[in-house]
């Protein structure tokens, strides 16, 4: 007898435990539902490789080139203070006196050159904090002569200051450095900036167009892991011959796997077909011949069951193209629950939200309870009672909902508990004390998979086997 209790306001003291709060990291479709591990597609992965690549060659080229300019441009530079120097000490030469206070005037005003007597005293400090500006004072001092002094500031004052003569005087010419040789920041750092964007902007072009024939070929594997044959098909014409030959290959490889899968749904219709018919004539004509009451009954019972066992190998050998829609899982849950409430030795207790809903196959999603609640009535009945509690609950989290299923029974040895989802696996338990064909826990597996869930069996602390399943949950 099954005892129905759906969730609600209400709660009595007697309600089991539900499902534990932290989420039981399942693996589905080889990624980590629970907490998703972090990956990188192969797109980012070789848009940063290229990207890095062609940053360090255009850093190199950069360092390359402004190293082969620094000569030229400190010559010319130099060049250019050396000539307004002579020019100046050659007009001062032949300008009178009250000429040349004229002139200094009219050369600081229009040029922004001044030139100013140097005293003894005056403190400066070289010219030269980088090696464009060394490169220049000793270009200067080879052009104007060993005495010349090539200064960066004179008593505190910043710029170019050249010290010169005039027969015994000695000046000061101070100019800006950047009116004779504009900073070169500016013009390498837009080149750069341009070169940089041009660069990141073809290395995710070549990404992209490397990685388009993989995603091709990763959705069509997809699509043929779920039964879908005639939507793989890959274009066999592309230009590059790699790709090209892999394409044909997996267009060969997907006609032979739908023509495998044909002939086996045919071949297991035709088992189906042929051993049902010979059942269905044992089973009457045992009836009708056996006198013995209890030999009769167990007859018809093991052909009951060889016709379930064929029953088992169907629904494990079902296509796995299906298609998903919005399912409520309270309701799903009811129906199976409410198929066993004739069996005795069972007891179920229900905590499902009726507004969970799930993407899911509604037979699939059947047929997946009915064979945990069928595997929990076998074998997972508590010693002193010879019942089989089984509590059933579901909540939400994040993009999943969390269904969980257990029993009160001996559980599984830790051993065997990764080898329950595989097929024709059995127990020692089940060896000993039922007649299945140890498909029950396969099928489950492979109905969540194919709804893109996932399923991990445990042994609970408190005792029992649960059997916790991840399902998309629906939006």
């Amino acid at each position: 007898m099954c005892l129905f209790r759906m969730a609600a306001a209400e709660h009595v003291a007697a309600v089991p435990a539900p499902m534990d709060t932290t989420p039981v990291p399942l693996e589905a479709d080889g990624a980590t539902t629970g907490g998703l591990r972090r990956t990188i597609s192969l797109f980012w992965r070789t848009f940063i490789l290229l990207a890095a690549l062609l940053m360090v060659s255009i850093l190199a080229w950069l360092q390359t080139l402004r190293t082969f300019e620094l000569e030229p441009r400190a010559v010319q530079s130099a060049q250019q203070i050396a000539s307004l120097v002579n020019l100046s000490r050659a007009a001062l030469i032949h300008a009178d006196a009250i000429a040349r206070v004229s002139l200094i005037k009219t050369m600081t005003e229009q040029e922004g050159v001044r030139i100013v007597p140097r005293e003894p005293d005056d403190r400066f400090q070289p010219f030269g904090d980088d090696t464009l500006g060394r490169r220049m004072a000793v270009e200067l001092v080879k052009r104007l002569g060993p005495d010349t002094v090539v200064a960066g500031s004179v008593n505190g004052e910043s710029g170019l200051w050249v010290g010169f003569t005039i027969d015994e005087d000695v000046y000061w010419l101070r100019t800006d450095r950047a009116r004779l040789s504009p900073p070169a920041g500016t013009t390498w750092s837009t080149w750069l900036l341009v070169a940089t964007a041009l660069s990141l902007a073809g290395a995710a072009l070549i990404a992209r167009l490397i990685n388009r024939p993989l995603k091709q070929l990763a959705r069509a594997a997809s699509r043929v892991r779920q039964g879908d044959f005639a939507g793989s098909t890959l274009n066999e014409h592309t230009t590059t011959g790699e790709i090209r030959q892999v394409n044909i290959e997996f267009n060969r490889m997907a006609r032979q796997l739908a023509q495998v899968e044909q002939d086996r749904a045919v071949m297991l219709a035709g088992i189906s077909h042929d051993l049902r018919t010979p059942l269905s004539r044992l089973r009457l004509e045992t009836e009708l011949s056996v006198s013995d009451l209890a030999a009769r009954e167990h007859m018809a019972a093991d052909i009951v069951q060889v016709d379930a066992i064929i029953d088992k190998f169907m629904d494990y050998a079902r296509p796995d193209l299906i298609v998903l829609k919005k399912v409520g899982l309270a309701d799903v849950i009811q129906r199976c629950v409410y198929a066993l409430k004739e069996q005795e030795g069972i007891r179920c207790s229900i905590d499902v939200a009726p507004d969970v809903q799930v993407q899911a196959d509604t037979v699939e999603l059947v047929r997946v309870v009915s064979n945990l609640l069928e595997n929990a009535l076998r074998y997972g009945r508590s010693e002193g009672s010879g019942v089989a509690e089984v509590e059933i609950s579901a909540r939400p989290h994040q993009q999943w909902v969390l269904l969980e299923v257990r029993d009160h029974g001996p559980g599984v040895p830790a051993a065997m508990l990764a080898h329950l989802t595989k097929a024709f696996f059995r127990g020692d338990a089940a060896r000993t004390s039922a007649t299945g064909a140890g498909l029950g826990l396969a099928i489950v597996e492979k109905n969540i998979q194919r709804m893109g869930g996932a399923i991990q069996l445990i042994n609970r602390s408190s005792g029992g086997l649960a059997a916790r399943i991840q399902l998309q949950r629906a939006a």
